[in-house]
Order: structure tokens, then sequence, then C-alpha cells
């Protein structure tokens, strides 16, 4: 009995602190808090059972699940401050669902080691961002991309985003700042794309999952719907303390800070894929 107990409080008390951490980022960095949730659910989704093949495409859905719920939060919390730019969102969402759509069918044609491996990569890139000197600090326009630029922009957002199980944030972040806007009204809006990002993606795992055997316990497809509930509820608490932190708090140690733990998590999922 008492086995039993543990082999169910470990995975949640670790899906609990997922969730805290990831709506925190979220709301500090107008990320979706992918780049947390993703390494957590490699962890602890094995102890639910299911295949190694199956756990990687079940931690990207499930992180992606996660998001929505946690982005949502996020933008209504930056929303009552004025910050997001809606009409940014309004023209790029057309483009970001299309390329989410390509992002899945991707994922569909692809194992677990290959995916583990495009996630370390991508965490990687992402890194650079925060530990270098921003590039978005300078700007290259006062107006944001439109016609092909902003379609290519946009879909490959999508794109690349659903692949990873994240919210888009760090892009759409630098494509903001270089076009003008503000750090705040960039982070504020970027919660709202990853609401775009995560709502057809989620939709899109759970699809491809469907006929999948080998999955954790508790899955919709390469949805694992208990451990979406524990994370999303805890980041549904600490988004709003995230957004009070982006606003009066310097971001600069925080970044660096953040950009260390997303180059090392990059290696660790890199050396996790060739390791399979």
């Amino acid at each position: 009995m008492q086995g039993d107990v543990m082999t169910w409080l470990i995975p949640l008390i670790a899906m609990l602190a997922a969730g805290l951490l990831a709506g925190f980022a979220a709301g500090i960095f107008g990320i979706g808090g992918g780049f947390v949730v993703v390494p957590a659910l490699l962890v602890v989704l094995p102890l639910l059972g299911g295949t190694h093949d199956a756990i990687a495409h079940v931690a990207i859905g499930t992180s992606a699940a996660t998001i929505i719920v946690t982005s949502i939060r996020s933008l209504l919390s930056h929303a009552k401050r004025g910050a997001v730019e809606f009409e940014v969102l309004k023209t790029w969402a057309p483009w970001i669902v299309l390329g989410c759509g390509a992002g899945v069918m991707l994922a569909s044609h692809v194992d677990g080691r290959t995916l583990k491996m495009i996630f370390g990569g991508g965490v990687i890139l992402m890194s650079l961002n925060f530990l270098l000197p921003r590039v978005s600090g300078k700007v290259v326009s006062d107006t944001m991309p439109s016609g092909i630029l902003r379609m290519g922009i946009a879909g490959g957002l999508g794109t690349f985003s659903s692949l990873l199980g994240i919210g888009g944030g760090t892009i759409a972040i630098m494509v903001m700042t270089l076009c003008g806007r503000t750090i705040h009204r960039a982070i504020a809006t970027a919660s709202g794309i990853g609401t775009l990002i995560a709502i057809p993606t989620t939709i899109g795992f759970a699809i491809i999952g469907l006929k999948e055997g080998g999955l954790p316990w508790g899955s919709l497809g390469y949805i694992n719907i208990p451990a979406t509930l524990a994370i999303a509820s805890m980041s549904m608490l600490t988004a709003p303390l995230g957004v009070a932190a982006a606003h009066s708090l310097p971001a600069g140690p925080l970044k660096k800070i953040f950009g260390a733990y997303l180059l090392v998590i990059g290696c660790l999922m890199l050396r996790a894929g060739l390791k399979i």
C-alpha cells in the first residue's frame, strides 16, 4: 500500500512543482512554460507507464495543453494593464494555426528520439536570446511585419513551437522589440500568441495519438489528462505573480538565470535523444 502511494505521490509533487514554475515563467517572460514542463514530464511520465517512444510525444502534447491555461491566465493579467496588442494577435492568428498544423503533422512522422533532439536543439537556440546581449534591443522597423513576411514568420513560429510543445513567446518577443515595441508590450502580446499556438497543437496531438499504443495512464491521444490538470492548476496561481514581476523587477539577472537553465536542459535533451 505504501509503495502504491509513493508511486503516485512522487509524480504528483513533481507535476505540481513544474506547474508553479511554468506559470511564473509564463508571466514574467511571456512564454508558455513549455521549456519547464516538457523536461519535467519526460522524467515523470515513465512513472505512469508507457513506452520510451511514446513518452516524448506525450510530453510535447501535454505541455501544449497546459499552455492553454497558463497563457490565457497570463494574457488576461497583462490585458488588465492595457499592454496587449490584440491587432497583432488577430493578424497573426491564421498563419500561426496553419503552422501548428504543419508542426503536428511533422511530429506524427518522427520517433521519440528525433523529437527529443529537436527539442534539445531548439531549447539551446532559445537560450542564446537570454544569455547573449539581446539583438532585440535594436529597432529595425517601426511597424510589424506584413504580407509574405508576416505569413512566413507567424507560420514558422507555429510549426517550430508545436514541435517543441512551447508557446513561442521568445521568438515573438524578439520580433516585436525589433519592430519598436517595448519589452513589456511584447511580453504581454506574446502570452496571447502562446494561446493561439497551444489550442491547435493540443487538438492535433490528441488526434494523432488516438490510435497509438504504449501511452502513459490517463492519456487521451498524446495528451496526459492527470498531468495537464496538475500542472495547469498550479500555473494559474503563479502566472499573475510572474506578470507583476515583469512589470516591476529588472529582468536582466532573471534572464541570465533562465538562459543558463535552458542551455543545461537543451544539452540534457540532446544527450537523452542520442542514448535512445
